[in-house]
């Protein structure tokens, strides 16, 4: 029997900035309410109230002599030094991100060259044909990365994929918006190779969706709620309108992965959502076994590391799986053969999920 190319994930790494900010650290700041009016409540309770809904006690913020395509290259060098290749061997290195290269105390999007250009050079890749890009696509960016980087393996066109997650939200949120408690930054990078296997392995199958008939400005970049504030952009969102889509939409998507891949959802270890908000993360996942006619979900099916890094968007998935792997994450292995989702949901909007099993 002829073998067949998969998918699979040979190297993780990722970056985690130093610099923790804890909730405490936001009673100083003054919070106004989206008319422009300053919150009446006192900041305690504001605080207290965020704590309960996302599940967020501190976040990281990134170093102030770094910018996003700096930990991407150290991301990528931990991938690459995990999946033992050489790094001329790339044929693609795909960034995923939404932002670019913001400088601390800055707010302006910084794109060109692309990011992905910017690590080949910081890595010191000479090779013409490792081709370097760039991928914005909202929070789901560096899992719809991998599944273009699955196209590519699985067309022949390519042996070793870099792809990376990286951002700095810190610096592009709005300080006196409630929600900027939410972002935080870091970076996490996935060496794909392609693998002959008579079983299937790696990526097995993903499922992507893109709605904005009503949906498309749920995140948004507009004004400060400061009025004081005119000129600079910051990042929006309509929390509740985004939490009932995505709890309407993204159990749907997963399900959709998982019986395109003929598993039934008990044969599933792990959901390994994006650290967007741990209580619609787990409204999320609860929802999904609802859809398979399970009302009690398995104990440790959704590992999560939201309460003590916050949402980085595109970088909570690569920075969560490189955690699993190497056992930094209580309670949540991933053994050789098991089958697990990758799921995320963001602006777009966009929701994917894909179903990958661990090599044997």
């Amino acid at each position: 029997m002829a073998n067949n190319i998969y998918s699979v994930i040979t190297g993780t790494g990722s970056y985690i900035p130093s610099t923790k900010v804890t909730n405490a650290d936001f009673l100083s700041h003054k919070f106004f309410e989206s008319t422009g009016e300053p919150i009446s409540r006192p900041n305690e309770e504001v605080i207290s109230k965020f704590q309960q809904i996302t599940g967020i006690n501190e976040r990281r913020y990134v170093e102030d002599q770094y910018v996003s395509s700096d930990m991407a290259s150290f991301a990528a060098e931990k991938a690459i030094a995990d999946a033992g290749i050489d790094k001329e061997q790339l044929d693609y290195i795909i960034l995923a991100h939404n932002f670019g290269d913001v400088k601390s105390g800055s707010t302006r999007v910084d794109i060109v060259p692309a990011l992905a250009a910017r690590v080949k050079y910081k890595l010191g890749i000479l090779n013409p044909f490792t081709v370097a890009y760039d991928l914005p696509f909202g929070c789901p960016g560096w899992l719809q990365a991998l599944i273009q980087a699955n196209y590519y393996i699985k067309s022949g066109d390519a042996k070793h994929i870099l792809v990376i997650g990286s951002e700095t939200l810190s610096r592009i949120s709005d300080p006196h918006d409630r929600d900027s408690m939410i972002y935080s930054d870091g970076s996490g990078a996935v060496v794909l190779s392609a693998v002959e296997s008579e079983t299937p392995v790696g990526i097995l199958t993903h499922v992507t969706r893109t709605d904005t008939a009503e949906q498309v400005f749920l995140l948004k970049m507009d004004k400060s709620f400061n009025p004081e504030i005119k000129d600079n952009l910051y990042l929006k969102m309509n929390g509740r309108k985004l939490y009932e889509y995505a709890l309407k939409i993204v159990p749907a998507a997963i399900k959709m992965a998982i019986d395109k891949s003929g598993l039934p959802i008990t044969h599933i270890e792990r959901i390994l959502i994006h650290q967007a908000n741990e209580k619609m993360d787990d409204a999320i996942v609860n929802r999904l076994y609802e859809l398979y006619g399970i009302k009690t979900r398995p104990e440790f099916s959704m590992p999560m590391t939201i309460s003590w890094l916050g949402n980085n968007s595109v970088a909570t998935l690569p920075i969560l799986f490189d955690l699993i792997v190497n056992k930094k994450v209580d309670n949540h292995p991933l053994k050789a053969g098991d089958h697990f989702v990758f799921a995320s949901v963001g602006a777009g909007m966009h929701v994917n999920a894909m179903v990958y099993k661990m090599p044997e």
